[in-house]
């Protein structure tokens, strides 16, 4: 089966890893995963992750979860893809929105590559909405 959208199934391949308990998951590479992934680790939300080559030549990236000390709730509670290939969703710098009342964040595709919400806002640059996480 040919993979169209690799940052959705991502998303998916770790949501359903944190549903289950998982201490990691193998998700597929590439450039755009990996600045996430980055984006993620920066921000406390996975503790982190490696790139492997698979047998059959393809990269995987392994994404180490991140699990609260005492109480084992996962630091991932929501993950969501905004912008996607059937509809693309661009936002201005002053109009990129907050998630949960700014205890998310969302990522931002700008023309100086992956960012925060924050970082975007900071910066005053607008771009494509990828994701959503809290």
């Amino acid at each position: 089966m040919a993979r169209t959208d690799l940052t959705a199934d991502m998303f998916t391949i770790i949501r359903n890893a944190i549903m289950a308990r998982k201490e990691a998951a193998a998700v597929p590479a590439s450039k755009m995963n990996n600045a996430i992934l980055g984006i993620l680790k920066d921000e406390g939300y996975i503790d982190n992750f490696k790139e492997q080559v698979q047998v059959c030549a393809a990269k995987i990236v392994k994404v180490y979860l991140k699990y609260e000390p005492h109480s084992k709730e996962p630091a991932i509670k929501g993950l969501r893809r905004v912008s996607r290939a059937g509809l693309r969703i661009y936002s201005k710098s002053a109009k990129i929105p907050t998630v949960l009342r700014g205890y998310g964040r969302a990522i931002v595709s700008t023309s100086q590559g992956l960012m925060t919400n924050l970082q975007a806002r900071e910066k005053k640059l607008g771009g494509e909405i990828i994701c959503y996480v809290w």
